[in-house]
């Protein structure tokens, strides 16, 4: 009975180990070629790109009116008409640079998702 047992687990161990070598797979290197971007993708950022810049120009107009305000109560009027205009100067960039950008890409993706129907 002993004897079948080690037959038994012998045979087990020898198949495992020639499976094991037959089965092992060359690995391949992962393709370089990137994609482009898809067309949902292009309009996805150029949303989050006009977000940005109407964020960044919210806080640069909060910014320079807070500190203009801040300006005016401690009796520096003319500090305080400056330091709302140049937020508002600041958040106008923001703004216009965001909505470009935004813009540009919004424009790409749907030229491309037109293209994909035709």
């Amino acid at each position: 009975m002993r004897n079948a047992i080690r037959v038994f687990t012998l045979s087990l161990l020898i198949s495992g180990l020639a499976n094991a070598q037959t089965q092992s797979t060359p690995t391949t290197p992962p393709s370089t070629t990137a994609q482009p971007p898809s067309a949902g993708h292009d309009v996805g950022s150029g949303a989050g790109d006009v977000g940005k810049g109407a964020g960044g120009a919210a806080g640069n107009v909060a910014k320079g009116t807070g500190k203009g305000v801040a300006e005016v109560a401690t009796l520096h009027p003319v500090a305080g008409a400056e330091s709302v205009g140049k937020g508002a100067a600041k958040g106008g960039k923001d703004l216009g640079v965001g909505a470009a950008k935004g813009t540009g890409k919004i424009a790409k993706g749907t030229g491309k998702a037109i293209k994909h129907i035709f």
